[in-house]
């Protein structure tokens, strides 16, 4: 079995006002990635330009922070191997008009400013993003019944 990873999965606000968490997040489950985190947040500016800052210097920066702040958004700790890949990979490219159907975007999205979902990109960025979002102790470890079902056995 490969490496357990933690990667943040971000349900933006377009997606909150569009009641399609419960539909985003099954699909997560339904792949066999464990919830281990999850909360409904008004992002704070200050907390929406951190998560930003790579793109500050970005044309589109203030009205990336204007919409992540714009209403509630769902943040979501997932885990599972090779977690990151397959959260990026579900969610799709991130302009809707290049992402595969059956990925979130290709079957909810329309445009790139409003594309639903945001997931870290690298074990680095999932670390510190994971830690933006919450708090130490809000990241839950657990066994599932399920596991023996979904991982391989360790050798």
């Amino acid at each position: 079995m490969a490496e357990l990873e933690r990667t943040l999965l971000l349900v933006k606000p377009d997606g909150v006002q569009r009641q399609l968490v419960g539909r985003v997040i099954t699909r997560f489950e339904e792949r066999g990635l464990k919830l281990v985190g999850l909360k409904l947040v008004q992002t704070s500016r200050e907390l929406a330009e951190t998560h930003s800052a790579v793109h500050r210097e970005r044309p589109f920066f203030a009205g990336l922070v204007d919409f992540i702040t714009s209403g509630p958004l769902v943040a979501a700790a997932l885990e599972g191997p090779n977690a990151i890949a397959i959260v990026r990979a579900m969610n799709g490219a991130t302009r809707p008009h290049e992402a595969a159907p059956g990925s979130i975007r290709g079957d909810f999205a329309v445009e790139t400013a409003q594309n639903l979902v945001h997931a870290s990109d690298s074990a680095e960025n999932a670390a510190a993003e994971l830690a933006l979002w919450f708090a130490p102790g809000e990241l839950l470890s657990y066994e599932r019944e399920v596991d023996r079902w979904v991982l391989a056995p360790e050798e």
